[in-house]
C-alpha cells in the first residue's frame, strides 16, 4: 500500500471551539433576524432554536463517540465507511462536499450584501444582470471573489495561522455583539413592547417553532467542523464533546440576543413589511445611524470571516479524506510541500466557489437550502453509526461481537438518530414547515444526476480496492481492532466500557 499522508496535530482547544463556533453564527445571525422573525416572530425564534441547540448537543454526542474512536480527517464520510461501508461513505460524501461549499460561497455573498449597504457606491458599480430579482453587479463579484482568494491562501499558509485567525475573530465576533446589544437595550426608542406580538399571527405557535427547529441543521452546522480537524488536535479527541457542547450553547445564546437586540429596536411586523433589504442594518440605523451600522457591520465581518475559514478548512479536509480512499483524484490527498495543508482542496474549494458571486444571492440561497438536506443526511449517518458502537446489554443477540456493553450511550444514540431523521422529514414532507421550495427540490435533482455520472466513472476503480486497504487509506492505524472481547473471555464490565472507546470496526 502506497504512503498514507497525515496531517499535523497543531489545533488547539480553543481554536477548534472557534471553528465550531465561528462557523455556526456566520453571517445569517446578523443578516437573517427579520425575515426569521417573519416566520415565527421573536419567541418563536429563541424557542425554536434553543430547542435546536439541545437537539444538535444530542447529535453532538454521538460525533463525540466517534471522535474519540476514529480521529481522522473526513468526519462523516470516514463514520459512514466503519459503519456501512464504501459506498454510504461516497453518498454522505458528495452531500457533505456540497453543503459546505454552499456555505463558503454563500458567506462571500453576505460579504457583497454588506457592501451593498454600507458601501452602495462602490459596490454597486456596473449592473450587469439580474437573476431571481437580484440585480448583479460588477463591484459585488469582485468583492465576493476577492474574499474567497484571500481566505484560500490563509488556509494553505498553514493550519495554525488559520486556527489562530479563527480564534481572533470569534473574539471580534463576541465583542461586536455584546456592545450592539448594550447598545440597543439603551435606546431611548428600543421597547420589549417592539417585541409583540410573540409568535407569527399568521400561524399556529408550534408550526412557528418547527419552522426554526426544520433549519436548526443549517444554523448550527458548524460544530461538524470539529471531527473534520479531528486529525489535528493537539489534545485528547475525548474534549471534542465538551467543545461541541459549548459552541452549541454559545450559538443559541447568540442567536437569541441577537434576535432580542433587534426586536426591541422596531416593531417587527413593521420591519417585516417593511421589506428591507438587510432588515437588521436598517433597525440599527434608524437608531444609531452609520456609526451604528459600522458597529454592527464590523460584527457581520467578523462572522463572515469565520464563516469563510472555518468551513474551508471543513471542505478542504473533507476533500482530503476523500482523495486518500480514492474516491477523488489522488492530487487531493497530497499535502503541500512547505505548509502539509491540503492545498488541492483548498483550490479544488475556491475554484469552484469562484462562480457562485455570479449566479445572484437569491438563486445561491436555494442551493443552500437544498444543502441542508445533505447535511441532514450526514448527520443521521454519524448517529446511525454510533449507535451500532454499542449493545444495550451483554446478553444482546447480534453478528456484531466487538461492541461495547454501554446502554447509556446507545440511548443518546438513538436519540440521536430519531433527532436527525425528524430534520430530514421537516424538509422533505409536503406540508412541513421546513419543506423545500421548488427552486431547491430542482438543485438537489441536480446534484444528484451529477453525483451519479461521478460515481460511475470512477465506480471500477473504487470497487476494486480491496477491503484492507481501502481501510488503511481512510481509518489509518485506527484500522485496527483493538480491546475486542473474544467470545471465550469474560464480558467488560459497564465500568471499563464508560472510560474507553476503543472498540474495533463494526462487523
Amino acid at each position: 500500500m502506497e504512503q498514507r499522508e497525515q496531517l499535523a496535530k497543531t489545533l488547539k482547544p480553543h481554536w477548534v471551539w472557534a471553528i465550531a463556533f465561528g462557523s455556526a453564527i456566520g453571517w445569517g445571525a446578523f443578516v437573517l433576524p427579520v425575515d426569521w422573525m417573519g416566520m415565527a416572530g421573536p419567541l418563536g425564534v429563541i424557542i425554536g432554536y434553543l430547542i435546536g441547540a439541545l437537539l444538535m448537543i444530542i447529535i453532538g454526542a454521538c460525533y463525540g463517540y466517534l471522535i474519540q474512536r476514529l480521529p481522522v480527517s473526513g468526519g462523516e464520510f470516514v463514520y459512514s465507511y466503519f459503519g456501512l461501508g464504501r459506498y454510504h461513505a461516497f453518498f454522505c460524501g458528495w452531500f457533505l462536499t456540497l453543503g459546505y461549499m454552499s456555505i463558503v460561497a454563500l458567506n462571500a455573498s453576505a460579504l457583497a450584501l454588506l457592501g451593498k449597504f454600507i458601501f452602495p457606491s462602490i459596490v454597486e458599480v456596473g449592473h450587469l444582470y439580474t437573476i431571481a430579482g437580484w440585480k448583479v453587479y460588477a463591484g459585488e463579484i469582485i468583492l465576493a471573489c476577492s474574499a474567497l482568494v484571500i481566505f484560500a491562501f490563509l488556509n494553505i499558509r498553514g493550519t495554525s495561522l488559520s486556527g489562530f485567525s479563527q480564534f481572533i475573530f470569534c473574539i471580534g465576533l463576541v465583542g461586536g455583539v455584546i456592545l450592539l446589544s448594550i447598545a440597543m437595550f439603551l435606546h431611548p426608542s428600543s421597547s420589549p413592547a417592539n417585541l409583540q406580538p410573540l409568535f407569527n399571527p399568521g400561524r399556529p405557535a408550534i408550526a412557528s417553532i418547527l419552522a426554526i427547529v426544520a433549519i436548526a441543521p443549517w444554523a448550527y452546522v458548524g460544530f461538524g467542523n470539529i471531527p473534520q480537524a479531528a486529525e489535528e488536535f493537539d489534545f485528547h479527541p475525548r474534549k471534542s464533546f465538551s467543545l461541541i457542547v459549548i459552541a452549541m450553547l454559545c450559538a443559541g445564546l447568540t442567536y437569541s440576543i441577537v434576535i432580542i437586540a433587534t426586536g426591541i429596536g422596531m416593531p417587527w411586523m413593521s420591519a417585516v413589511d417593511a421589506g428591507y433589504v438587510w432588515g437588521t442594518g436598517a433597525i440599527v440605523e434608524s437608531a444609531y445611524g452609520k456609526m451604528g451600522v459600522a458597529l454592527l457591520g464590523f460584527a457581520l465581518l467578523m462572522g463572515i470571516f469565520t464563516g469563510l475559514n472555518g468551513f474551508y478548512v471543513s471542505t478542504s479536509r473533507l476533500l482530503f479524506a476523500m482523495g486518500r480512499a480514492k474516491i477523488l483524484p489522488k492530487s487531493f490527498a497530497k499535502l503541500h510541500p512547505k505548509h502539509k495543508t491540503p492545498h488541492i482542496g483548498i483550490f479544488f474549494t475556491m475554484a469552484a466557489t469562484l462562480s457562485a458571486p455570479f449566479f445572484g444571492r437569491e438563486a445561491l440561497l436555494w442551493v443552500v437550502d437544498m444543502a441542508a438536506l445533505g447535511v441532514t443526511i450526514a448527520y443521521f449517518y454519524a448517529c446511525f453509526v454510533a449507535y451500532r458502537l454499542f449493545k444495550w446489554s451483554e446478553h444482546e443477540n447480534s453478528r456484531t461481537d466487538n461492541r461495547l456493553v454501554a446502554p447509556g450511550k446507545k440511548l443518546l444514540s438513538l436519540l440521536g438518530v430519531i433527532c436527525s431523521a425528524s430534520f430530514f422529514l421537516l424538509l422533505v414532507v409536503p406540508g412541513s414547515p421546513g419543506f423545500l421550495s421548488k427552486p431547491s427540490w430542482i438543485a438537489l435533482l441536480v446534484w444528484i444526476g451529477l453525483g451519479a455520472i461521478f460515481f460511475l466513472t470512477r465506480f471500477k476503480g473504487y470497487k476494486s480496492i480491496p477491503d484492507d486497504v481501502l481501510d488503511g487509506y481512510i481509518l489509518g492505524e485506527h484500522r485496527t481492532q483493538e480491546n475486542i472481547p473474544e467470545p471465550s473471555k469474560p464480558a467488560v464490565s459497564a465500568a471499563s466500557i464508560s472510560s474507553s472507546l476503543d472498540i474495533g470496526r463494526i462487523k
